[in-house]
């Protein structure tokens, strides 16, 4: 996939200003542009990010197996669909197989997928399934709760209205007791 420079983002920006029927020359335009280019570069910047790196080794064993939660995490997405943000919370758990992961990675990594194009299912899936993969736990839960700008500001215009999408793998998926705990615990304030 061919990625545009800085420059060439902020050119883009500049036409789409001028189609929109503004001046891109107006004294408040003129470093927009700019600001775009580098807030989209930002804002999908989990495309360019190594999993394994990220994870740094962070994995550690233990004789624990009881369940690990790391809940609202805030996080902020763009929709693929109309490019307009979504946020809420997620909440993660794990059930661990003799090695936990570093608490601090788990939102480093809801940041690494939200920080793309996204839509909220995949979102929660992509999470999921990779800390699935990399620490190879009894299980993983995973629910989002989030509000879309896509359906607020446009189309139904909903102004109160939630997602709320899960993803609950091995354990979590087999075991009802240990679903019901995962969700009675993240419904707690």
């Amino acid at each position: 996939m061919n990625q545009l420079t800085e420059h060439e983002l902020s050119e883009l920006t500049r036409q789409i200003i001028a189609g929109l029927g503004e001046d891109p020359e107006r004294d408040g335009l003129l470093k927009t542009p700019g600001r775009v280019a580098r807030s989209l570069r930002f804002l999908t910047g989990g495309y360019h990010v190594d999993i394994d790196k990220l994870l740094n080794g962070a994995l550690f064993s233990v004789c624990y197996d009881q369940m690990v939660i790391v809940k609202d995490i805030e996080f902020f997405s763009m929709c693929e669909h109309h490019m307009l943000p979504f946020f809420g919370k997620c909440h993660v758990a794990y059930v661990p197989n003799k090695q936990v992961i570093g608490l601090s990675k788990i939102p480093r990594l809801v940041d690494v997928f939200a920080r793309r194009l996204q839509i909220q299912e995949r979102l929660t899936q992509e999470i999921a399934g990779t800390i699935m993969e990399k620490i190879a736990p009894q299980g993983v839960g995973v629910v989002i709760e989030a509000q879309h700008l896509c359906m607020m500001m446009r189309g139904v215009e909903k102004q109160h209205s939630a997602a709320v999408t899960s993803a609950m793998l091995g354990t979590f998926r087999e075991n009802k007791q240990t679903r019901d705990e995962f969700l009675s615990l993240v419904r707690s304030r």
